[in-house]
């Protein structure tokens, strides 16, 4: 492979988000070990979160697509494939339909029709409602974003059973009500780059003090929902054991935001809020597989 070649791949790659799709496919899979029968067979495990990635990628492609010039303006996200000239837009765009016409086959394939309508249906509602309507207008768009990024959980659970049951709908819970206090904290420390572009944020809407205290409230409420699979008697009590020890160390996070009113404070949250999801779905996999 030539070194151009490669470096053309990983453009395409970058087009993607890959950061964001580990988040994306570790949000689903404590479903697969919550159905009665235990674990689904790891070659259907697989084949179902390909589909799902493949759909994150396509969902995120779009949305660069949709966002070269806001993206191009921000400091964090100039230097990437389209703003920096790397890729051609309309390639991108073409790469972004082939990846969701590839999702929604496979999910078809291996979880049926309601698992490729979600999957549809999330790459939808994030390039449409999300990135078109919502994000340029309203301070709340990251309450609307959160649904397309808590579908993962979603399309899981119909996959393997043919419908959305409690697994899924307790943790497409847990991510949606999670992301909220992430991204403010996010928009709280990087204020100027929202400005520039006239993104809408809840810090210049309604200001920092009372965005501080949206987040404290946010991870109040997480508590009931990050307890909702034990009560669905989906996990155990290593789960509820865990899950009260990352609950305390989030709200002392989101509490020290409010009281030390800082950027530093801030940007704390946001690497914790990152920690405490994958601390969550950690615990429900170490009660699974252990328990």
């Amino acid at each position: 492979m030539s070194a151009t070649t490669a470096e053309t791949i990983r453009n395409y790659i970058d087009l993607t988000k890959p950061r964001l799709l580990p988040l994306v496919l570790f949000s689903g899979l404590p479903v697969m070990g919550m159905s009665a029968g235990g674990w689904a067979p790891l070659p259907l495990i697989c084949w179902i979160f390909v589909g799902i990635c493949l759909a994150a990628a396509s969902a995120n492609t779009l949305n660069a697509y949709l966002e070269i010039d806001v993206d191009s303006l921000m400091e964090r996200t100039r230097n990437r494939p389209l703003p920096a000239g790397r890729i051609a837009p309309k390639n991108a765009l073409v790469f972004g339909i082939v990846l969701a016409v590839l999702s929604t086959v496979l999910l078809y394939w291996v979880g049926g029709g309601v698992a490729a309508g979600l999957g549809v249906a999330g790459i939808l509602f994030y390039v449409f409602v999300y990135t078109v309507w919502v994000k340029p207008h309203s301070s709340w768009n990251v309450v609307v974003g959160g649904a397309a990024g808590a579908v993962s959980p979603l399309i899981a659970d119909a996959a393997l059973n043919g419908s959305v049951g409690p697994a899924g709908l307790s943790l497409f819970a847990l991510v949606f009500f999670w992301q909220p206090p992430h991204v403010w904290a996010i928009a709280l420390y990087r204020k100027s780059d929202y400005q520039a572009v006239g993104i809408p944020m809840l810090p210049d809407v309604v200001g920092d003090g009372p965005t501080r205290w949206w987040m404290l409230a946010c991870t109040l409420f997480l508590v009931p929902v990050a307890l909702a699979p034990v009560a669905f008697g989906l996990v155990g009590s290593a789960y509820l054991v865990l899950s009260l020890i990352a609950n305390a160390w989030f709200i002392w996070h989101a509490i020290q935001v409010v009281r030390l009113k800082t950027i530093e404070s801030a940007r704390t949250m946001f690497r914790v809020s990152l920690s405490y999801l994958f601390a969550l779905l950690g615990a429900m996999l170490i009660d699974l597989v252990l328990f």
